[in-house]
């Protein structure tokens, strides 16, 4: 059976841990030199994943901005921008956003099984649908992709994938960027929501790292005895 992915959870949020706010305008939670921060960790994964309800709300393209960076991906063997997954329960996806129109990369869609076959109707060649359990499980969805050869995953949101995956102790890296303000609002979303976590007041996550950049702090935690292996393989060139 094949090793899942080292997978690691990038996240940006306000000092009292919103990741936006209420208004319909997206909410800046970064600056230029994270933003850079961002795009060489995405050069360096196999795949990015976000939730539906990311893909409705932002309509990210996911892809990798710099030439230079895409040009090394291509030196390497692999395609210029990471495979683009998403997960998905009701399947309420619109066919002609950016992360199925933008980019070359494949297109991975883990829906519950009870949607699988209206999904594969609706996105017909823009992306391969796969069953993702129902309801649909991040064990499952991860397994999936180790298959499908998938080393290394970056998982970039919401609150709900980064719960799941959290909750089910197959996050290795957490990167998290606070940002210098508050939101003060309890009805806007979270970096995570209610869960069993395996850190606890008892059971601390390592602080690998503390950067600041700019105006905001990078802090990046050690979550596995697999934490590193991101960057290990990254400077191994496929076989």
């Amino acid at each position: 059976m094949a090793e899942r992915p080292y997978t690691l959870l990038s996240c940006g949020m306000s000092i009292d841990g919103y990741v936006d706010d209420t208004t319909q305008e997206r909410l800046l939670l970064s600056n230029d030199a994270d933003f850079d921060r961002v795009d060489e960790v995405r050069a360096q994964c196999d795949a990015i994943l976000v939730g539906a309800g990311t893909i409705r709300q932002d309509n990210p393209r996911l892809l990798v901005r710099s030439a230079t960076r895409r040009a090394e991906r291509i030196a390497r063997g692999e395609d210029p921008d990471p495979v683009k997954v998403t997960v998905t329960g009701s399947c309420h996806l619109d066919p002609g956003a950016s992360f199925f129109t933008t980019g070359a990369s494949a297109k991975l869609v883990y829906c519950a099984t009870s949607t699988v076959d209206e999904a594969r109707k609706l996105l017909a060649d823009r992306a391969t649908v796969v069953d993702g359990g129902d309801p649909v499980d991040v064990r499952r969805v991860s397994a999936d992709l180790g298959a499908r050869g998938i080393r290394r995953l970056m998982v970039e949101g919401g609150g709900h994938m980064h719960t799941q995956f959290l909750t089910a102790g197959l996050a290795d890296e957490l990167q998290l960027v606070v940002a210098p303000f508050f939101v003060g609002d309890s009805r806007a979303p979270r970096f995570v929501y209610d869960g069993d976590f395996p850190w606890s007041s008892g059971h601390r996550a390592t602080l690998a790292e503390v950067r600041p950049m700019g105006d905001v702090v990078l802090l990046r935690y050690a979550l596995s005895e697999r934490f590193g292996r991101l960057r290990d393989q990254a400077a191994t060139p496929p076989e």
